[in-house]
């Protein structure tokens, strides 16, 4: 007999190109009886165990008892506008997210974070989210599982985002060049990432780093 539905989740970002694959595989686990997700804009989805919460980041309500959380809100800085609207959403929003999903009673919680990321970098972009690793593992969660894909890839025009140049020339060149480039180095798939994420967090204890050839070989 398959267990019952007992898991309590909150999804930050599930408009995105790896919250949207979280999504999916949360509503399709017999095991999760509700999904909370925390959103800037309807996701379009709909089903009996999901309650979706429009809201301002900068001001969130009080959530819903809750077992575990996913942080999968991010942006990039063109997209944003400026490097504080972009600390904005990568940094800010996530922590919000995070911090009230503590306070509803996660004990487990699970970020999208990016290859390279330092709290040390020079770069902007990997020390927003260093910073934001070093934050979640300041709060004490008793599991924390951090993802850090390399190149990401995945439907963009499905979620009405632009395409990435980039990452379609990196995706050539990754399928070209695929024996001769690190297994952490190759591109990864949205989806890749989400399962890693959804089988790693809910039996999660201490601080666990997935990287992209962990993530594309489990």
């Amino acid at each position: 007999m398959s267990a019952p539905a007992s898991r309590r989740v909150l999804l930050a970002g599930a408009t995105g190109l790896v919250g949207r694959e979280l999504l999916r595989g949360l509503l399709a686990d017999d095991t999760v009886a509700a999904v909370h997700a925390l959103v800037r804009r309807p996701p379009g989805v709909q089903h009996p165990r999901l309650t979706v919460h429009t809201v301002d980041f900068a001001a969130l309500p009080p959530l819903p008892t809750l077992d575990e959380a996913y942080l999968a809100l991010g942006t990039t800085i063109k997209a944003a506008g400026s490097e504080a609207a972009f600390r904005a959403v990568d940094f800010d929003a996530n922590l919000a997210a995070a911090c009230a999903a503590q306070v509803a009673g996660a004990r487990r919680i699970g970020l999208v974070s990016a290859m390279g990321a330092d709290a040390r970098s020079r770069i902007f972009y990997s020390r927003v989210k260093g910073e934001l690793e070093e934050a979640l593992a300041g709060l004490g969660f008793e599991g924390l599982v951090i993802a850090r894909p390399s190149l990401l890839v995945g439907d963009r025009a499905a979620l009405g985002q632009p395409e990435r140049r980039g990452e379609k020339i990196g995706e050539q060149v990754g399928r070209w060049l695929k024996p001769l480039v690190p297994a952490n180095y190759r591109p990864i798939t949205a989806a890749q990432v989400a399962g890693a994420l959804l089988r790693a967090v809910p039996t999660a204890r201490g601080q666990q780093v997935l990287l992209s050839g962990q993530m594309q070989a489990s």
